[in-house]
């Protein structure tokens, strides 16, 4: 009898293998095992846990504490008026509602794959892989969009000295330039940073978000010195619709908590410290962006914020009349824009990690250094080729896009947490998200609503990367799906 070559995979209908979902034991098996073991159960290399909750924390800080509250007042204020400080109330508690979800998701499922393996093992492969392919967009992209703003810094800080980087090395081409050389070497030192092991990259992180922390509190410390409660009458000249579209415009400065999740497997209690750290990250966030707000504003009039204007760097040269000012924020813009690049690329080489394991990338992408305990090989290719992105290629509409992906990542985990309450109650948590099925209802629901407020391009994009993730599944992911050939 001839025997049968075909693959296991291709016994499977599509519709099949979409709906598959990854048993939670097996995740389980492979991220269980203690501190010290540099292999798990099979023999293979595997990631060293050595997080603790503190490291955590401020990897979710890193990620989200960026360049965008450098900038984001000259944004919002005009839509809100003095009441942009409510505005970035509300943001917050959106954004708290998805990291509530987050929090019980990572403290029942605490692997490196974040969002992507939270929806392999509630709603099957098929979403998985969409949001996966999310993440890859919302990591990789931003990592470039964000390092891209490196030159102008770089430029802004020389120009105390009255020296300029020429722009055919400080712009990407289509933007008066050659290369974006600072974006690239931004992003190939934090690849260095990140080969020798996570530990060592999240010492450098806490160090930059110290730094970061303590250059809004500068700005908080100086702003109230020329404080005028005046400047807050009238309060909400544009209405609740001014403050609403000035929240929805903020809820993108809460993005990247998140990136925390993807360090499950790195985590020394991961079910007790990935909840703590995601929602300490948060409450810190939103405190340090309403005392921003309400610094800024009390500084200075609603009135004289503009569009595009680094408003906090103006606020403090304005009220110290002293040049080094400038000097200092874009150094510490630099820096800023350093944690985000070492932290949100640590995210995407810890997502590839959990798809090349279960099949749905090239295994190069995952496989473990023994001697590091870390994806040398994917940390280098992932870096090197968002690297190359961040010199060459101006992504404006595509990293626009970003922010869909990230809310449909967020809306997924909203559902995979009502999920997993009704299909696995014995299951234990460290962490239950409060007013059940409330928060998780809710935070699903403002995700949406926010992603149908973006406009027709970003959709655009969206639609486009989603067609070859398509492509890239069907001519490959499906193909190798570990789950698939189990079955």
């Amino acid at each position: 009898m001839p025997r049968d070559t075909a693959s296991p995979s291709a016994r499977l209908s599509l519709a099949a293998q979409l709906r598959q979902r990854k048993p939670l034991e097996a995740f389980a098996a492979e991220s269980d095992a203690s501190a010290a073991a540099a292999t798990d159960s099979a023999g293979r290399p595997r990631l060293r846990r050595s997080l603790g909750v503190w490291h955590l924390t401020a990897i979710s800080i890193g990620a989200t504490l960026g360049t965008g509250i450098l900038v984001v007042l000259g944004t919002a204020v005009p839509l809100a008026g003095p009441a942009v400080w409510i505005a970035f109330v509300l943001a917050g508690v959106a954004a708290l509602l998805s990291a509530l979800s987050y929090a019980e998701m990572a403290g029942s499922v605490p692997v490196s794959g974040s969002s992507y393996s939270y929806a392999y093992a509630t709603l099957g492969e098929g979403l998985a892989w969409v949001c996966g392919w999310c993440l890859v967009l919302e990591y990789a992209v931003s990592v470039a969009a964000v390092a891209v703003g490196a030159g102008q810094y770089v430029n802004e800080a020389l120009g105390v000295f009255g020296l300029a980087l020429p722009d055919a090395i400080a712009e990407p081409p289509g933007a008066g330039g050659v290369v974006n050389l600072p974006a690239a070497l931004l992003v190939i030192v934090a690849m260095l940073v990140l080969v020798p092991g996570a530990r060592e990259g999240a010492w450098v992180n806490t160090v930059l978000v110290v730094v970061k922390i303590g250059l809004l509190v500068f700005f908080v410390a100086v702003a109230f010195t020329a404080f005028s409660a005046g400047n807050f009458e009238p309060l909400a000249p544009m209405g609740a619709a001014g403050v609403s579209a000035a929240a929805s415009r903020l809820f993108f400065s809460y993005i990247g908590f998140d990136a925390a999740s993807t360090a499950g497997e790195e985590a020394r209690d991961p079910k007790r410290d990935l909840p703590r750290a995601i929602i300490a990250s948060i409450v810190i966030i939103t405190v340090l962006y309403i005392l921003v707000a309400v610094a800024a504003i009390g500084a200075r009039p609603w009135e004289t914020f503009t569009d595009g204007e680094a408003s906090l760097v103006a606020i403090v040269a304005e009220i110290t009349g002293q040049p080094w000012v400038a000097f200092v924020f874009a150094v510490a813009a630099v820096l800023a824009i350093a944690s985000v690049v070492l932290t949100v690329l640590y995210g995407q080489t810890r997502i590839f990690v959990s798809m090349s394991r279960d099949g749905l990338v090239p295994r190069v992408l995952g496989r473990i250094s023994p001697r590091t305990q870390t994806p040398v090989a994917g940390t280098l290719i992932v870096g090197g080729a968002v690297a190359l992105a961040a010199a060459l290629v101006p992504l404006g509409a595509l990293a626009d896009a970003t922010s869909i992906g990230t809310l449909f990542a967020f809306a997924l985990v909203n559902v995979s947490v009502i999920w997993l309450r009704r299909n696995r109650p014995e299951l234990d948590r460290t962490f239950r998200v409060p007013l059940y099925p409330v928060v998780p209802v809710l935070g699903c629901a403002f995700c949406v609503l926010l992603m149908v407020t973006l406009g027709w391009i970003t959709w655009l994009a969206f639609g486009v990367w989603m067609l070859v993730g398509a492509a890239v599944y069907l001519g490959y992911g499906r193909r190798h799906s570990v789950l698939a050939r189990a079955s």
